[in-house]
């Protein structure tokens, strides 16, 4: 098993998008949201219709950016 900062300082030097996208946020909110909020993340999944790949596509790529930033911070 991975150690936290072994993680950590991979997730730093990843060129991968999700993380690429994650350091933006982190950047834009370097000590967290203010007032101590948390950062959120939001899809475009609505109940609309049936489900479909381009509605799972939405869920992981905002999946995917939470997940980078959860391990940058």
């Amino acid at each position: 098993m991975t150690d936290p900062q072994t993680l950590r300082d991979a997730a730093l030097e990843s060129k991968a998008w999700p993380f690429e996208e994650a350091r933006k946020l982190v950047k834009r909110y370097p000590q967290g949201k203010p007032g101590g909020e948390a950062v959120l993340f939001e899809t475009g999944y609505g109940p609309s219709g049936l489900p479909h790949i381009g509605t799972f596509n939405e869920v992981l790529r905002t999946t995917m950016v939470r997940r980078a930033y959860e391990a940058l911070t």
